[in-house]
């Protein structure tokens, strides 16, 4: 049985939730660290965009293509942030707001898995 993208999907963007946490969490830690620098992780949409779905082959005749590596989300420096006299460019309340952001993308992505979950059990059980 082939395995459903949309679980796969799901997987891939709360790993990428995570990894935005830790940089959000960074930020705020070193709201008072002298040159300190707001980092943030790129968005989703490019993730998805620099990788492929590999196409399932249902017969070997048809054509296959190779499975791409595991996705790296690289942290670089925001881009909007603007240094303070200390040279710091951490925002704390854009940083909330980011916070606040990643918390509900996360609980979309929890309540979108398992509604699909339970209409996939509920036709199991029908079937």
């Amino acid at each position: 049985m082939q395995p459903i993208q949309l679980f796969e999907l799901a997987s891939r963007q709360a790993e990428w939730l995570s990894v935005r946490q830790g940089a959000v969490s960074g930020n705020i830690a070193n709201a008072n660290t002298p040159a300190f620098r707001a980092k943030d992780v790129a968005p989703f949409e490019f993730v998805l965009q620099n990788q492929t779905t590999p196409m399932a082959a249902t017969n070997p005749a048809h054509f296959s293509d190779t499975p791409t590596s595991t996705y790296v989300v690289q942290s670089d420096e925001d881009k909007k942030a603007v240094a303070k006299l200390s040279g710091n460019s951490v925002d704390l309340s854009e940083e909330l707001m980011k916070q606040g952001q990643i918390r509900r993308d996360y609980d979309l992505n929890t309540a979108i898995v398992k509604a699909f979950n339970k209409m996939m059990l509920t036709a199991v059980r029908k079937g």
